[in-house]
């Protein structure tokens, strides 16, 4: 008589368990990605409308100047523009560092690396710090600093393209700061508009989308520098949006 062999129990993980092994993939993924920190909506083709996107798409090689949200002082390194980078062809550096002015930048010149095109996002440390031994102390010298800082890119890059990026919104100052802040943006876009050279101003997109939330969702709690979880992701948005938005003004 023939011994009765007993079916073998399935070894098929349960639904319950593919769904922890699934969700626990995700939360991985998202741990060790290259890209952990949120981009503001999604990257669309209007984004993509910009002569800045496509010089980024153009292979050219890219260096950023400026103070700490270039450096990414308070966000362990991360800079604003950390979201643009991986659509850039070309190579990239950077030459900032926490609490630079214009004069700073001027100051440095044998030192910023050659490059095809510069963004340049400098002012805030020269509007909050105006009163300090190198910061520009009003809109005329700002402005001066300016055309020199331009001049000494065109001598290490004679055929370099600048973009001027107007300087960065902040809260929770007295209101002559940030009227000065605003006074300096306005004298740096229609500096730029006479000499032709590209300013972008993405601090209205800015405002209007911390005022549709709050700052603490995209600021550090200083109100001066964008976290790296939103905020950097609402900077680079917001060029690119400014920049957009300037081609069809």
């Amino acid at each position: 008589m023939s011994e009765t062999t007993k079916p073998a129990r399935s070894k098929k993980p349960t639904t319950l368990l593919l769904s922890v092994i699934l969700l626990l993939s995700i939360i991985t993924l998202y741990m060790v990605s290259p890209y952990p920190y949120r981009f503001y909506g999604t990257m669309t083709s209007e984004l993509k409308d910009s002569e800045l996107f496509e010089d980024m798409q153009s292979g050219q090689s890219f260096c950023f100047l400026g103070d700490s949200i270039t450096y990414g002082s308070a966000t362990n390194g991360v800079p604003w523009y950390y979201h643009l980078e991986r659509y850039i062809n070309g190579d990239v550096t950077s030459y900032s560092y926490g609490g630079w002015t214009v004069s700073t930048l001027i100051e440095g010149k044998d030192e910023i690396p050659s490059a095809d095109i510069y963004v340049i996002a400098i002012g805030i440390n020269d509007a909050l710090c105006y009163y300090e031994n190198g910061a520009a102390s009003d809109s005329e010298e700002f402005i001066e600093y300016i055309g020199i800082l331009t001049d000494n890119l065109k001598e290490i890059s004679p055929e370099a393209k600048l973009y001027y990026i107007t300087p960065w919104i902040f809260y929770g100052f007295p209101d002559a700061i940030v009227e000065k802040r605003i006074e300096y943006s306005n004298a740096l876009m229609e500096w730029c508009n006479t000499e032709g050279i590209i300013c972008i101003d993405p601090n209205p997109i800015i405002l209007d989308a911390i005022d549709e939330d709050n700052p603490e969702r995209y600021m550090t709690p200083d109100l001066f520098h964008p976290n790296a979880k939103r905020g950097v992701g609402l900077y680079s948005y917001a060029v690119l949006l400014a920049e957009h938005q300037r081609r069809y003004q």
